[in-house]
This record gives structure tokens, sequence and C-alpha cells, in this order.
């Protein structure tokens, strides 16, 4: 069992920026890379960036240059970072990270609004 908790998102202006975090725990052992995942209104959650234990990344390529994700190990516990800049309204969405690329159960996500 692994939990996600999501955290840092809120209400920013275009070309802002904001950090995102992302709490892992539990049986973290066997969980090898982790994304951050977008779902907007109407459309499909789609993944934003993943990380590995290694610090091996991967992209989508449309976000390339404005977002980077880092990560934190300790016992017991991993720590993602989603550094977010130039944001723009089509980043608004609600944020959410998970095991990439086979997905586990899913936490409550965090709101990212971009608007003026």
């Amino acid at each position: 069992q692994v939990q996600f908790v999501e955290s840092g998102g809120g209400l920013v202006q275009p070309g802002g920026s904001l950090r995102l975090s992302c709490a892992a725990s539990g049986n973290i052992d066997n969980v090898y890379m982790i994304g951050w995942y977008r779902l907007a209104p109407g459309k499909q959650r789609e993944l934003v960036a993943a990380i590995s234990s290694a610090g091996i990344t991967n992209y989508a390529d449309s976000l390339k240059g404005r977002f980077t994700i880092s990560r934190g190990n300790a016992k017991n516990t991993v720590t993602v970072y989603l550094q977010m800049n130039s944001l723009k309204p089509e980043d608004t969405a609600v944020y959410y990270c998970n095991r990439y690329p086979i997905t586990l159960a899913w936490g409550q996500g965090t709101q990212v609004t971009v608007s003026s």
C-alpha cells in the first residue's frame, strides 16, 4: 500500500510560478518511478513529468522547459516536487502524483488555477 499526498496548489496569475509537493509513503520500495499527472476539465488525465529513484526524468514534450521535477528520499517517505514556471491558463487542472507508468490509488490532488 502506497499513499500519495499532494500539496502546494493555488491561484496564480499567468506567467507566475508554483511549486507542488508530493509525499509518498508506505510500501514505496517497489515504486521505481513517481509521476505528476494533471486532470483538466473536459480532458483526460495526462502525465506531466516522472522521475525515477535514480533521478532519471521524463517530461511531457509540451511542458519541457517550463516544468521541473525533482525528488528527495528519506526513510519510508519520498517527496517529489514539481516546479512550475511561466504558468499559462491552460495549465489549470488538478495535479496528482502517483506511480508511473502503472498507477495505484489516487490521492486527493491539488488544484492549480492560472487566471488573471
